[in-house]
């Protein structure tokens, strides 16, 4: 039985066209990227599907969860190749209209050729047929990042890594540019438990003596000069809400003793740190012309089980509801009054959020820097054709869709960077519909510059790589 046709998501003859001759044809940035450094520099080839799908995967994890699996076969390392593949494709039936159910055959069809639903029957002959596949070589890491048309893969990186996997890919001049991104989130986490162990990690990194402050902050103007060097031209921050609450030099002070010091912090203390942190990051960005992205909307590690089992980003993350308008404006309004508001994506999980987002970028753009802040379509919660709809119907009624640098995927595996494809054909549905009820012209060569403007010419042009 066929699933998926090659007009999918695609309603009218228009968007069809739209699709083939522009979207389809030019070249994908991905900005925003959870994709293994490692696995790209050495080239990586896979055993098995599995390998390649359900590593470091927290949105099957998730699913599988919510169908009853064991965590055996989610994260752990008892079961074979076999058995966890067969249990994820135990779940997929009960996950038809998820996204992921879409994103996951789109990806069978993409990379594999197999165009059938995956469910415990298919199961055993999707796996040996994806595996025969995998053992020619033709499908490692760097083939497949080309199947996808990656021309550039922005990873997510801590400010105490040595970046030697980036750095080899670019001694050997791959075709694929992969640059770093700097996350200094370990640092602004004053409240977690293992701060103390990452600033002191902090200071080996940077060969700086951290004992206060404005020692860890020097730590960090080192690093971040260091990834500057090596190509990175990007920050990413992930936070549960913007802060503004006031603070003095002196108070950070002792709340940075505090901390680590062991004591505990109050709520308030906490908020002040995160804003000063914050504010000096940003300070950072603007003075090496960096991007600047904040993803927020999002509570971190509620599973407190899986977090002491396994760490964070296993897959037991949720929606925030944060009120932070006030909070978001004050913020970038006094970095733009000093002079120190550098480009600015703003992304949150919560799509309540959207158009106060859209509108909100609207409020510190700049002159010669079309899109200087930008609304980031996020994902995950936001991810449902319907969603990606109304992320760019925000947009449009807010900004300018025309300046949009498009979407990033958090992609984890790089099967998911089919999730390029996904938006790219709802974009162009989207505008395909809008001609077919007179709200548009029928130009197929002014909707497809707009198309390969969002799909790829904007953010080159935005990040300058």
């Amino acid at each position: 039985m066929l699933y998926i046709d090659e007009n999918i998501l695609l309603e009218t003859d228009f968007a069809q066209e739209l699709y083939r001759k522009h979207a389809q044809r030019v070249a994908v940035i991905d900005y925003h990227s959870h994709i293994s450094p490692h696995d790209v520099a050495v080239n990586r080839t896979f055993d098995t599907i599995t390998c390649i799908w359900m590593e470091n995967n927290p949105y099957v994890w998730r699913a599988m969860r919510a169908n009853g699996v064991e965590e055996k076969y989610c994260t752990g390392t008892e079961a074979d190749d076999w058995q966890r593949f067969e249990k994820w494709a135990q779940t997929m039936p009960y996950l038809m209209r998820s996204p992921l159910y879409l994103w996951s055959h789109l990806a069978l069809k993409s990379v594999f050729g197999i165009n059938e639903p995956l469910n415990a029957q298919s199961a055993r002959r999707i796996f040996d047929a994806c595996n025969e596949q995998l053992q020619g070589g033709e499908l490692s890491a760097r083939s497949l990042l080309r199947r996808f048309r990656i021309a550039c893969v922005c990873t997510i990186d801590d400010p105490i890594d040595t970046l030697d996997h980036h750095r080899k890919l670019k001694r050997e001049g791959c075709d694929i540019q992969m640059l770093p991104t700097w996350r200094p989130d370990k640092a602004m986490n004053i409240e977690k438990k293992e701060f103390r162990g990452y600033v002191k990690q902090l200071g080996e990194a940077a060969n700086i003596e951290i004992s206060t402050f404005e020692s860890m902050m020097d730590a960090l103007q080192r690093r971040h000069d260091f990834f500057a060097q090596n190509g990175c031209c990007m920050a990413d921050h992930q936070l549960e809400e913007f802060y503004d609450e006031e603070y003095t030099d002196s108070q950070i002070e002792i709340i940075f003793e505090k901390a680590m010091r062991g004591q505990d912090l109050s709520r308030g203390e906490v908020r002040q740190y995160k804003h000063c942190f914050l504010k000096r990051t940003a300070e950072m960005n603007q003075e090496s012309n960096w991007t600047q992205q904040y993803h927020y909307g999002i509570l971190l590690d509620n599973n407190s089980l899986l977090y002491d089992a396994l760490g964070q980003g296993v897959g037991a993350d949720s929606i925030g509801e944060p009120y932070t308008a006030h909070a978001m404006s004050h913020f970038l309004d006094d970095l733009h009054t000093r002079g120190k508001l550098t480009r600015t994506i703003l992304t949150c999980m919560n799509p309540a959020d959207n158009d106060m987002l859209c509108s909100m970028t609207g409020n510190f753009q700049e002159p010669g820097i079309p899109g200087k802040l930008q609304f980031g379509m996020g994902w995950w919660s936001n991810a449902q054709p319907g969603d990606i709809n109304e992320q760019i119907n925000a947009l449009s009624r807010f900004g300018l869709l025309g300046r949009s640098i498009g979407v990033s995927t958090g992609s984890r595996s790089l099967l998911s960077l089919v999730r390029h494809e996904y938006f790219r054909r709802l974009l162009c549905n989207l505008l395909g519909n809008d001609v077919a009820k007179g709200l548009l012209p029928a130009d197929i060569d002014s909707l497809g510059t707009l198309v390969e403007d969002v799909c790829c010419n904007n953010a080159h042009r935005f990040f300058g790589f």
